[in-house]
């Protein structure tokens, strides 16, 4: 008897030009507790991508304004790591070499086993999940991709100076803990030149005022008087 997923529910996005087949699949992945999106074409898969940020794309070969293989490849070369399973009619193993060579994660043949489709989904939303554990600070509405040196807020970028993400992540590497001026000011300048305290309390309220304003903003940072700072968020 499926069952939901004790975390919460993957989002699986298809893209894949034959209707019939796409809600068979949604049914399948819904009574195993996953969200699932479908798109018949690669301009509305792209679109879904963006706006959906889902943990696993099933990508068809063949799409009426595009070639899976070809999309696939964009998307490795625009800096995407979404697991990608291309799902193909096809049994040319050329084009299964191919399709992994250039980025997909793996590569299923239709028609296919239900049990399989979902215990491969499974298994790439499994290791994602452990590459973001190491390459990522996760919390409720804020990322921080340590790779890319980028912050999200509800899934909007948020631009910050090289000086606030280096506060944040040495913040955020410690939530619930009181990290001192002196510990920021190391973050920000290592060396023997030390900022002073009062350029770091500016520095960090530049920072609070940026996550303040972003996208579902709140207050990630609590002040410590006389202290330092505590990061406030709840990693996930």
């Amino acid at each position: 008897m499926p069952v939901a997923l004790p975390q919460d529910p993957l989002t699986v996005l298809m893209v894949d030009d034959d209707a019939e087949l796409s809600a068979m699949v949604a049914e399948l992945l819904h009574a195993h507790g996953m969200r699932v999106h479908c798109a018949g074409t690669a301009a509305q898969g792209l679109a879904d991508l963006t706006r959906l940020e889902p943990d696993v794309l099933l990508l068809d070969l063949m799409l009426p304004d595009a070639n899976g293989i070809d999309l696939c490849r964009r998307l490795r070369e625009s800096g995407h790591e979404l697991p990608v399973l291309m799902l193909t009619a096809r049994g040319d193993p050329f084009d299964r070499v191919l399709g992994l060579e250039l980025g997909a994660d793996d590569y299923l043949g239709k028609p296919f086993e239900p049990r399989e489709l979902v215990a491969r989904v499974r298994a790439l939303a499994r290791r994602q999940q452990a590459v973001m554990r190491r390459t990522q600070l996760r919390f409720d509405g804020l990322t921080l991709d340590l790779l890319a040196r980028r912050v999200k807020c509800q899934g909007e970028p948020l631009s910050l100076t090289s000086t606030e993400f280096k506060l944040l992540l040495a913040l955020a590497s410690q939530p619930g803990v009181c990290v001192s001026r002196q510990a920021l000011s190391a973050a920000v300048q290592p060396g023997n030149y030390m900022p002073m305290d009062r350029a770091v309390d500016v520095q960090v309220a530049r920072l609070r005022k940026k996550l303040s304003a972003a996208p579902g903003g709140r207050d990630w940072i609590e002040t410590v008087r006389g202290e330092g700072y505590v990061f406030t968020g709840s990693r996930l």
